[in-house]
């Protein structure tokens, strides 16, 4: 650590305009850190052109030229720091890694660098971490061509598109190859507009070419800024809708009502609340001996009887308990799919439904245990309010129908609300192909008989509304419903390909972005850290995929050395000043009613003096905000 080294050409330096030997201008001593090396100090030789040659370079702000000398410094040197700054690139490349792909704090990064004997601060960190998406996003940029390459030997990219947030804040745009599962571009948007979403799909278009479908949800953005796209390119792309955002959209329109009036029906009765108090009493009366009458209600239930009829004490007990703690089970009778796909209230009600029967049947004869017996009737007066016409049982039917129709629907879609996630395969056999050939024919089925079903006059106003509300939505996506199966062409090895149903590719990159996130920061919430995540956070997620790494930069070894390629054709600014320099581009229309550029103007003191100071002068006895707050607490 802090060993001396010196940075001396091996062979003459001569300048590339005239030939000429160049001489010393000047010797400088620098710092660098880097992996390889760790802290050391090194003496550099920098060398000018004797008979005054000059270059040409272009100022930051890119329109002014400039005659600068015709210098020279050491090439090793330049490859391992960063330009004006003592942090060597490979120092640069793992801090970004340890911070966006493995979602690692400023501290622990801190700690990992001080057991390399390298000393960092957290500032320092952070400056790393957000100048290396900057390289990672420009050598993105520049290997757009070869990753172009690659897509077109796998005869395109289905482009899944969907746009994440927290609360209206953050708003990250991502582009994604589906068949790569690469991030092709990442953006941060005021909010989700099609005026926001179009340019950056036309970005693109420029860099990797046409994709052969378009996966995206039913959000109206979404279906505009995509409609627009392949209007002009000219149609004959396929525009797909998310299979299962469009069963959730169609179950929440149909089923969210009912379950929320069902729900508030258990709420009012307080049935869920009475079950767990019974089930507590029971546990407390039963005492520490419950583990041992655990093994006799377990031996009791193996006997083989005909008899309705509980046994005598602490078993009998335990058994009345079992039975409130079934009825509060009733999430065991989902697959974690969550609502719509699930509706646990109504599977609440049928469990109730059904303690009541058994209930019921158990007291059909007086037990006699009288503990035993007025614990099935205290069990049994808990349940009693779901037997009623109204409002119970009214609501629940109307539930159930629906829920009937939904599943009719996702029967046909036969859509798996978590599948595995994985990539899908190269080519599509004939069961795959015929799978999407029976969706389409049993989507088509569906729709022409709801459409023979439904109620034309009479009584039957909620069914009819429950079969319009499905056909309604059936007009509207069903065309985004099918186009799956792609052609691939001749030189691609042609065949047939399929394009995923659903967006959850891209829906799960987000989980697992947002997972890390909340894992790094330990915050539920991430409204403020998606505000301060860079898009190009989300790019370094494809340092995971092995083929990525082997075009961008062929190891993640060479991803420093490929870093300090960049900064070669100028070496007097590192990457990130020039981009901070380069001219403005256009911003987007504001279309966010808080946004984050615009809080220190109406949060600012001198704003809300100005407002209650023009207020006063028609209502004297107003008073600005902080001072009424403050005479408060006086």
């Amino acid at each position: 650590m802090g060993v001396l080294v010196h940075a001396d050409e091996a062979t003459p330096i001569f300048c590339p305009k005239c030939g000429g030997p160049m001489h010393v201008r000047k010797t400088l001593r620098r710092t660098g850190n880097t992996l390889e090396h760790g802290t050391f100090h090194v003496r550099e030789t920098a060398y000018i052109c004797p008979t005054g040659c000059t270059q040409e370079m272009v100022s930051l702000s890119g329109k002014q030229l400039r005659h600068v000398p015709v210098t020279r410094r050491s090439a090793q040197l330049a490859g391992l720091l960063l330009p004006r700054r003592s942090m060597g690139y490979d120092l640069m490349v793992f801090v970004g890694r340890q911070r966006f792909v493995h979602r690692h704090q400023r501290e622990k990064i801190q700690t990992m660098l001080e057991k390399r004997q390298i000393v960092v601060s957290t500032g320092e960190i952070s400056m790393l971490a957000k100048d290396f998406l900057v390289y990672l996003e420009a050598l993105h940029e520049t290997r757009a061509p070869l990753f172009r390459a690659a897509i077109a030997k796998d005869g395109g990219y289905p482009l899944h598109i969907d746009a994440t947030g927290e609360s209206g804040r953050g708003t990250l745009l991502a582009a994604f190859a589906g068949w790569r599962g690469w991030v092709l571009g990442a953006w941060k948007i005021p909010t989700e507009r099609a005026d926001a979403i179009l340019p950056r799909l036309r970005e693109v278009i420029s860099r990797f070419g046409p994709p052969c479908a378009i996966m995206r949800d039913l959000g109206p953005a979404m279906i505009e800024a995509a409609h627009k796209l392949v209007a002009e390119l000219g149609g004959g792309i396929p525009d797909l809708g998310c299979h299962q955002h469009f069963l959730a959209d169609v179950g929440k329109d149909l089923l969210t009502d009912a379950h929320d009036e069902l729900r508030g029906l258990f709420r009012r009765y307080k049935v869920r609340p009475d079950l767990r108090v019974l089930a507590r009493d029971l546990g407390r009366q039963l005492g520490p001996g419950i583990v041992y009458t655990h093994e006799d209600v377990a031996r009791w239930l193996a006997e083989p009887t005909t008899a309705y009829e509980l046994p005598a004490g602490d078993i009998g007990l335990a058994m009345v308990r079992a039975l409130a703690q079934w009825a509060l089970d009733y999430a065991a009778d989902s697959n974690d799919e969550g609502f719509p796909f699930e509706v646990p209230y109504l599977d609440f009600w049928h469990r109730c439904r059904q303690i009541l029967s058994a209930t019921e049947a158990f007291l059909r004869v007086p037990h006699p245990d009288p503990k035993v017996r007025r614990a099935l009737e205290r069990l049994h007066r808990r349940v009693e309010p779901v037997r009623s016409e109204v409002p119970f049982q009214r609501q629940a039917d109307t539930l159930e129908r629906r829920a009937r129709l939904f599943g009719e629907l996702r029967q046909a879609l036969r859509l798996r609300v978590k599948p595995d996630g994985k990539v899908t395969s190269p080519l599509a056999d004939s069961k795959a192909l015929a799978e999407l050939h029976d969706i389409k024919a049993a989507v088509e089925k569906l729709t022409d008989s709801l459409r023979q079903r439904r109620p034309k006059r009479g009584p039957a106003e909620n069914t009819r509304k429950a079969i319009d509300l499905i056909l309604a939505h059936l007009d509207r996506h069903g065309s985004s419903l099918c186009g799956h199966a792609i052609t691939l062409p001749t030189a691609a090895g042609g065949g047939i390909r399929l394009v995923d149903r659903t967006n959850l590719l891209l829906e799960s990159f987000f989980g697992v972005v947002k997972h890390g996130e909340r894992r790094r920061s330990g915050r539920k919430h991430l409204g403020q850290d998606l505000e301060h995540l860079p898009a190009g956070a989300l790019l370094a997620q494809n340092l995971t995929h092995s083929d990525y790494v082997e075009i961008l930069c062929g190891s993640l070894n060479d991803l420093p050395r490929e870093f300090a390629k960049l900064d070669s054709c100028d070496r007097r600014y590192a990457l990130p000043v020039r981009k901070r320099a380069a001219p403005q581009q256009p911003t987007d229309v504001v279309s966010s009613s808080l946004p984050k550029a615009e809080r220190h103007i109406f949060r600012s003191e001198e704003l809300e003096e100005r407002l209650f100071a023009a207020a006063r002068s028609r209502a004297p006895y107003l008073q600005s905000t902080r001072k009424r707050r403050a005479a408060t607490l006086d």
